[in-house]
């Protein structure tokens, strides 16, 4: 286990004696490999956008020679997506294999005092494969609420929380980085206080720009936990318990706002200080992969790489740089467009997935659920997982029918689109999150939304259609009985 620990305290804030004090309440690799199933790491990254990688977009302008190496080891997806434009949704999705939108949490995001969102009883990606024997561990962010109360209490148990859904251990911050509290929890306890009584000390690279706080400033709302250091929080959650944990779940902080890349990447990118710290984003990878490599884990282990939703590049950004952090997708992180919800997604398993491999598949993440649950051979029950497909057979290379009938998206303000093969349709006109306009008001006997289609994987601004259109007909009809059926897979 020695070789797990370079970098282990930066990238997680555990001590080398706490990280042993959790190891020993693992199971041993050896029951692991007899158990006959694999290692699952999930890697999230939190607002990383598709064109971000090198192996997704030859004119990046940034380096990402770990994960364009990932890539020709295993099998790059071209056509995931999260399924929503925001963070807490999509979490809630991964966790779940639900629909947010299903659930209380209708639009946004939740912030750092917000209560917990999971449903009681619900069950969850960790608890199921819990029921199988994994030692289930998340390190990173959370950003699913904690606590009963309307506003979460720091000074007593954090529950309920994730150790109330599945995980047997997780450490972690609350929401985002740039959402207070500034501290750290572990299982259902704080680590350390934040200090509110003084204001929080500004980052160094704090600019103006267009009249407004640079997004690599920090908020005034109270000073950090002298542990809890943006610099240094990008890649803690990197490496969780990496060896005999069956289901290290890493929720990466960046490269979400504030952009804070560590000195060491200052400079590397050619896109500005975000650039930079998508870098620093692709050497945290290459620890996670280079720990498993060092623990003899690699080749027992399925790791996926993915973001929960798309790239916070605004028109500004493009104006600045060349770089394109959602290729050319339409829109930005929250909207309704494909570039708030389409992502990267690489998966490597060796002998299973073939490496090199690159898939059209149509899936989403709440699909992390049903594969899992096939992986481990476990049959879902009707109230569990219910917009969760399993994609294994696209993981292996195998061809036939699509395994997705359809796939529905949710914006930040509440506004669904709906996919289906080569059409799309928006129902409404405007972003419907962070770009502008967000929302147009249709004209008396005009269009409410816009239909799009994907000739040979290509994007273009779609013809915008009467809502008596045949197609418009049929998938308005199809997401209005994904509503009224509570699910969307086959029961």
């Amino acid at each position: 286990m020695d070789a797990l620990f370079g970098g282990l305290e930066s990238m997680t804030g555990l001590s080398r004696r706490d990280f042993c004090k959790t190891m020993a309440a693992m199971p041993s690799a050896l029951s692991a490999a007899a158990s006959g199933l694999p290692n699952i790491v999930y890697i999230l990254a939190d607002d990383l956008g598709w064109g971000d990688l090198g192996c997704y977009n030859q004119e990046t302008a940034v380096p990402t020679p770990r994960a364009n190496r990932f890539a020709t080891e295993g099998m790059r997806f071209t056509d995931m997506h999260s399924p929503s434009a925001v963070c807490t949704p999509t979490r809630y999705g991964i966790m779940t294999g639900r629909y947010c939108w299903r659930s209380i949490l209708k639009k946004g995001v939740l912030l750092g005092y917000s209560p917990n969102l999971i449903e009681a009883g619900r069950m969850t990606t960790p608890s199921m494969l819990k029921s199988r024997g994994y030692y289930t561990a998340g390190i990173g962010k959370w950003h699913l609420g904690l606590g009963s109360q309307e506003k979460t209490d720091y000074d007593k148990p954090l529950r309920p929380g994730p150790t109330d859904h599945g995980f047997d251990y997780y450490f972690g911050i609350p929401a985002s980085l740039d959402m207070d509290p500034y501290l750290y929890f572990e299982n259902d306890r704080v680590v350390e206080k934040a200090d509110s009584a003084h204001r929080r000390q500004e980052c160094a690279t704090r600019r103006i720009l267009a009249g407004r706080r640079h997004r690599s400033a920090f908020p005034n709302r109270g000073r950090p936990a002298d542990a809890h250091q943006p610099g240094n929080q990008a890649d803690r959650g990197a490496c969780g318990p990496a060896g005999p944990a069956l289901l290290p779940v890493s929720a990466l902080t960046a490269p979400h706002t504030p952009w804070v890349p560590k000195p060491e990447f200052q400079g590397k990118s050619k896109a500005g200080i975000y650039g930079d710290f998508v870098a620093q984003v692709d050497d945290t990878l290459g620890q996670v992969l280079g720990a498993l490599d060092k623990a003899g884990l690699a080749h027992n282990t399925l790791v996926i790489f993915t973001s929960d939703n798309g790239a916070d590049w605004k028109p500004e950004d493009k104006e600045r740089f060349a770089h394109r952090a959602n290729a050319n997708w339409k829109g930005e992180k929250a909207d309704i467009w494909d570039a708030g919800h389409r992502i990267p997604f690489i998966a490597r398993w060796p002998g299973k997935i073939p490496a090199g491999a690159v898939s059209d598949e149509l899936g989403c993440l709440t699909d992390l659920m049903g594969t899992a649950a096939e992986i481990a051979g476990v049959k879902l029950p009707k109230d569990a997982g219910e917009d969760s497909f399993n994609l294994l057979p696209a993981l292996r290379g195998k061809k036939g029918r699509p395994i997705r009938e359809a796939i529905v998206h949710h914006s930040s303000e509440g506004m669904f689109s709906i996919r289906q093969g080569e059409w799309k349709l928006e129902l409404g006109l405007g972003s419907g999150g962070f770009s502008q306009p967000v929302r147009i008001e249709p004209k008396p006997g005009g269009p409410k939304g816009q239909l799009l289609q994907y000739p040979q994987r290509s994007y273009r601004s779609g013809q915008r259609v009467d809502a008596a259109s045949e197609i418009v007909a049929r998938l308005t009809a199809l997401l209005d009985k994904y509503k009224a059926d509570g699910y969307t897979r086959p029961m």
